[in-house]
């Protein structure tokens, strides 16, 4: 049985990437998420059969109920995607501790939990795609934990994709800019001093998501969409920390 394993799946790229994913002949989507009701109008709207997983990954007994049924089912996990995760705008007097704590556990902990139980039931030509941000090319004060938690999905994304290159498991990370996603939602942009005064260029999520896919395919390590979100990459490694820390607060409150 060949699956496609999506988290994040109840909005925004997560929902895309299943959508999109819904076309490729596999014999079912396994979708992951907090909000079941979400994922069940997702499997609704979908043509191949959906396996409802709702979960909260930053949970054991719920990283463990995956675990389980991975073990007992033994699907060949043609494409995983990590899109779970979170952020928050503010200093670290504005976001709770336990906010931060929050962020690491599902941007970082469960990122590589999910990895990590799920890469015994890959082989040769299949893809992870894990969801990173261009928020990691830089420190970015004020989404200070947000961003160093994309560092560590990049960095991490990079490592795993040389030790799959004998297995022949390629790894996508997907680095946007901004996104017309729910992530505004949560992200105290209204209630933050230190939030941006724009939000631009704004890209919609299939545009992203669209991309990502084609990128996968290809194998390539990065994804990245739009030519802003590239010249983004490119300073974030030439450009002097000083220099791009001080074009991010130009955009700020």
């Amino acid at each position: 049985m060949n699956i496609a394993l999506i988290t994040g799946a109840s909005s925004g790229m997560g929902r895309d990437f299943a959508r999109l994913l819904d076309k490729e002949g596999l014999d079912q989507l396994w979708v992951v998420a907090r909000r079941e009701n979400r994922l069940e109008e997702l499997q609704e709207q979908l043509t191949t059969p959906v396996k409802v997983l709702a979960a909260d990954l930053t949970k054991s007994e719920d990283l463990q109920r995956i675990t389980e049924l991975l073990a007992s089912e033994k699907p060949r996990v043609k494409c995983l995607v990590n899109c779970a995760g979170f952020g928050k705008f503010g200093d670290y007097e504005e976001i709770a501790l336990e906010h931060q704590m929050d962020m690491i556990d599902l941007n970082v902990k469960a990122l590589v939990s999910v990895t990590q139980i799920t890469l015994p039931y890959m082989s040769r030509g299949d893809r992870i795609i894990q969801l990173c941000s261009s928020s990691a090319f830089f420190p970015l004060p004020y989404l200070n934990v947000y961003a160093s938690t994309k560092a560590f999905v990049q960095h991490y994304s990079y490592g795993l994709q040389e030790e799959l290159k004998p297995r022949g498991i390629t790894v996508t990370q997907v680095s946007p800019g901004w996104v017309q996603t729910e992530f505004f939602d949560g992200s105290q942009n209204d209630t933050s001093k230190h939030a941006p005064k724009k939000y631009s260029p704004m890209y919609s999520s299939m545009q992203v998501v669209q991309k990502a896919i084609k990128d996968a395919k290809k194998g390539k390590p990065v994804s990245v969409c739009g030519t802003f979100v590239k010249f983004h990459r490119l300073a974030g490694r030439f450009a002097p920390r000083w220099f791009m820390k001080a074009q991010w607060r130009s955009r700020l409150r």
